[in-house]
C-alpha cells in the first residue's frame, strides 16, 4: 500500500511540476503579443521572442536526461525548478528586445523538465502501465492552455508585468511541494558508472533518429503552433488578445490533456499503429488549413461572379482541435518507442529525442515568422508543417509500414499488427548484444 501511494505521488507531483514548467515556457505565446505592440517588433522578431525559451529547453534535455539516469529524477527536478524562478521574476524588469532574449533563454530552461520527469516517472511503472503514466505525466503539456487561460486574464487585471510575477511564485510553491512530497529508489540510479559516449551510443541506432522525427512534428509541431496561435486568431480573425488565446486553447488543451489516452493507446495498440495514424491524421487537418484566404473572380455569361474560399474561424478551430488530439496521442506513442527498445537507456535516449522534438518548436516559430514576411500569406505556416508531416509518413512507410507480415498471417486481433515488426528489432537487437 505504501509503495502505491508513493507511486501515485510521484505521478501526480511530476505532472502538476512539468504543467507549471510548461506553463512558464509557453509564456512568451501570449506575453509576446503585447510586448510585440510595446517594441514594434516585426513577424520574424516575434517568431524569435516566442521560440527562444524553447532553444534552451531543448538543448538542455540531453545533458538532464543523463543526470536523471545518474542522480535520480527528484533531485534534479526539483534544482531545476529553482533555477528558473529568478529569471522569471527579472523579466518584469526588462525593457529592451535584448533583454527579453537573454531572460527567456534562462526561462527556457524549464522546458528540459520534460526529459526529467518521463524518465523519473516510467521507473516507478512497469511495462504494462508505462504507457499511459508517461501518458499522464505528458498531459502537463496543457500547461500551455493554462497560460492562454491566466496569462490574459492577468493582462486585463494589470498589466504585462503581473504575469512573470505570479509565474514566478507558482513555479516555486511548486517546486517546494514537488520535494516534499515525492520520493526517489536508489535502483533506480544508473550506478553502473555507464559514461557519456557508452550512454550515446543510441545516436548510432537508425530508430532514434526515426523517433526524432516523428516527435520533431508532433511535440515540435505543438509548440511552435501553441506559440503562434494567440496571435494568427488576432491578425487572420481581428479577435482580441483575450479571445485569441481562449481560442487558441482549443488547440493547447487536448493536445496536453488526452496524451494519457494515448499512452493508453499505446500500451493497447502498440506505438507504431498509433504514430502511423496521428501523422495521418495531421496530414489531411494540415492540408486543409494549408489553404489561404482566397477571393476568385469568374468570367460567366452573366458578367463576372466573385467567390471567396478560406476557412472561418469555426472551421479553422475545429480543424486545430482535431490535429491537437492527434499530436496528443502522437506524443504518447512515441514514448512508448522509447520505453520499450530502451528501459535501461531511458533518460539518454528520451533526451535525444525530447531535444529534436525541442528543437522542433524553436525552429518552427521563426520560420512561420520569415515566410509571413516574405510571402504575406499567414497560412504559410501550415504549409510548412504539411511538408514536415509528409517527410515523416514516407519515412514510416518505408522503415516499419511495408514489413507488415502478409494478408493471411496477421497477428492475433488483440495485437498491434505492427508488433512482429518490434519483436524483430528486439531479435536483431539481442542478437547484436
Amino acid at each position: 500500500m505504501r509503495a502505491q501511494v508513493q507511486q501515485g505521488l510521484v505521478l501526480g507531483m511530476s505532472t502538476l511540476a512539468f504543467t507549471v514548467c510548461f506553463m512558464v515556457w509557453m509564456m512568451f505565446a501570449v506575453l509576446g503579443v503585447p510586448i510585440k505592440e510595446l517594441l514594434a517588433l516585426n513577424e520574424t522578431q516575434f517568431g524569435l521572442l516566442a521560440a527562444t525559451p524553447v532553444l534552451t529547453g531543448s538543448l538542455v534535455r540531453l545533458p538532464l536526461g543523463l543526470l536523471t539516469d545518474r542522480f535520480g529524477g527528484r533531485i534534479v527536478f526539483f534544482l531545476l525548478m529553482l533555477a528558473c524562478v529568478l529569471p522569471l521574476y527579472l523579466i518584469t524588469l526588462a525593457t529592451a528586445y535584448w533583454q527579453f532574449l537573454v531572460l527567456g533563454l534562462f526561462v527556457g530552461l524549464a522546458g528540459g523538465s520534460f526529459s526529467v520527469g518521463i524518465a523519473y516517472v516510467a521507473k516507478w511503472f512497469d511495462k504494462q502501465n508505462q504507457g499511459f503514466a508517461m501518458g499522464v505525466f505528458g498531459a502537463g503539456n496543457a500547461g500551455a492552455a493554462v497560460t492562454k487561460f491566466l496569462a490574459p486574464a492577468l493582462i486585463a487585471f494589470g498589466t504585462w508585468h503581473l504575469v512573470p510575477k505570479v509565474f514566478s511564485a507558482i513555479l516555486f510553491v511548486t517546486a517546494l511541494l514537488f520535494w516534499f512530497l515525492t520520493a526517489e529508489k536508489k535502483e533506480h540510479r544508473n550506478t553502473g558508472g555507464a559514461t557519456l559516449r557508452e550512454q550515446l551510443k543510441a545516436l548510432k541506432e537508425p530508430a532514434v533518429w526515426r523517433y526524432c522525427q516523428y516527435y520533431s512534428i508532433v511535440f515540435g509541431g505543438y509548440v511552435a503552433l501553441a506559440l503562434w496561435m494567440t496571435k494568427y486568431y488576432v491578425q487572420e480573425y481581428g479577435f482580441s488578445l483575450q479571445s485569441a488565446a481562449l481560442l487558441a486553447a482549443c488547440f493547447s488543451l487536448p493536445g496536453g490533456v488526452l496524451r494519457a489516452v494515448g499512452g493508453w493507446m499505446s500500451d493497447r495498440w502498440g506505438a507504431q499503429s498509433v504514430t502511423w495514424w496521428v501523422l495521418w491524421v495531421s496530414w489531411v487537418c494540415l492540408f486543409l488549413l494549408s489553404y489561404p484566404q482566397t477571393q476568385l473572380q469568374v468570367q460567366t455569361v452573366n458578367g463576372i461572379v466573385d467567390f471567396h474560399i478560406g476557412l472561418n474561424a469555426t472551421l479553422f478551430t475545429v480543424l486545430l482541435f482535431v490535429m491537437g488530439i492527434a499530436f496528443a496521442f502522437g506524443k504518447a506513442s512515441v514514448f512508448k518507442y522509447i520505453a520499450n527498445d530502451y528501459p535501461k537507456n531511458m533518460g539518454a535516449v528520451s533526451g535525444i529525442v525530447g531535444l529534436a522534438g525541442g528543437l522542433g518548436g524553436f525552429v518552427l516559430p521563426i520560420m512561420f515568422g520569415a515566410l509571413v514576411d516574405l510571402t504575406g500569406v499567414r497560412s504559410s505556416c501550415f504549409m510548412l508543417l504539411y511538408g514536415v508531416v509528409w517527410v515523416s509518413l514516407i519515412w514510416m512507410y518505408l522503415s516499419e509500414v511495408r514489413k507488415r507480415p502478409l494478408l493471411g498471417k496477421q497477428p492475433p486481433a488483440s495485437q498491434s499488427p505492427f508488433s512482429s515488426i518490434a519483436q524483430g528489432e528486439e531479435h536483431v537487437r539481442s542478437a547484436n548484444a
